[in-house]
């Protein structure tokens, strides 16, 4: 049976200010990008159709991507190859007209052999759904994150260990909208419930790093490796289930489940981290400058 060890990093050789630079450093970064996504496009995050309207045309057909495209007279915002299927695809559409959608396909494009008509499905959102279902979405990620900072300080009563739990938290989830953007994995329902089990996460790791220093004996650094032990092998563990999923998931052609994967990865990366590098230079600040002021 395998075994993880965790090493012992000499934090000594670091002052809080080194330690602190790098996560503060990627978030100023995250942050840049998400200000100029919204200055460019009006938006910090691409959403997808689950929050804007559209419609979602699964085709099976023997044209290839490029006459797909110009089969149509709107441009499609995207066409995805199902993997899992051969001339089988899912071509998404700002628009809402399914008939309309539904006539170019069938006229414009050959089916593939043995199937019975190009469409296989179509559905579509209208926009007044997608924008309350964006303002629904995004005021539950509100919601959890301002439970898990009240949490965080009805737990340590005290500023410092609690925001430094809060801090790390925001930039757990800034972090993976940047990329999100980056990576073009557009916000939908399903990625809001990648951002939300982030949250979970995020706060696990850290209320477990804060524990072991503070209400625990024994000296500081050794708490910081007791709380590594289980923290980072918990969070590697997830980190390749992630991985592990996203990759079968894209080999499938099961792409919401990919950017679930991918999203949760990074976010878990960046937990990393925030928890052992942000969240401990502000805990060994408290704990040796901040209480005996």
């Amino acid at each position: 049976m395998g075994y993880f060890d965790v090493p012992e990093i000499d934090y000594t050789r670091y002052t809080n200010r080194q330690l602190a630079a790098v996560p503060l450093a990627v978030l100023a970064v995250a942050l840049l990008i998400l200000a100029g996504w919204f200055v460019a496009f009006g938006t910090p995050v691409d959403a997808g159709i689950d929050f804007t309207g559209g419609t979602e045309l699964t085709i099976e057909t023997s044209t290839d991507r490029a006459d797909i495209a110009a089969a149509f007279d709107e441009e499609p915002a995207s066409i995805q190859a199902v993997q899992a299927a051969d001339d089988q695809y899912i071509v998404q559409f700002t628009s809402t007209d399914q008939e309309t959608l539904r006539d170019q396909a069938e006229s414009k494009l050959e089916p593939a052999a043995g199937s019975d008509g190009v469409v296989q499905s179509v559905s579509s959102t209208s926009a007044s759904f997608g924008s309350q279902a964006r303002q629904t979405a995004l005021l539950g990620i509100a919601v959890a994150f301002v439970g898990m900072s009240l949490i965080a300080f009805l737990l340590f009563r005290t500023f410092v260990p609690s925001i430094a739990i809060v801090i790390s938290a925001f930039s757990d989830l800034v972090i993976p909208l940047a990329f999100m953007n980056v990576a073009g994995i557009p916000l939908s329902l399903g990625t809001v419930a990648a951002l939300l089990m982030l949250i979970g996460y995020s706060v696990d790791s850290d209320i477990l790093l804060n524990n072991h220093v503070l209400r625990r004996g024994g000296d500081f650094y050794e708490s910081t490796y007791r709380a590594m032990q289980t923290g980072v092998t918990m969070t590697l563990t997830s980190m390749a289930a992630m991985l592990v999923m996203a990759i079968s998931a894209y080999a499938f052609g099961i792409d919401l489940l990919a950017s679930i994967g991918v999203i949760l990865f990074v976010g878990l990366a960046a937990d990393l981290m925030n928890t052992y590098m942000l969240n401990l230079s502000l805990l060994r600040w408290y704990k040796f400058e901040g209480v005996n002021r």
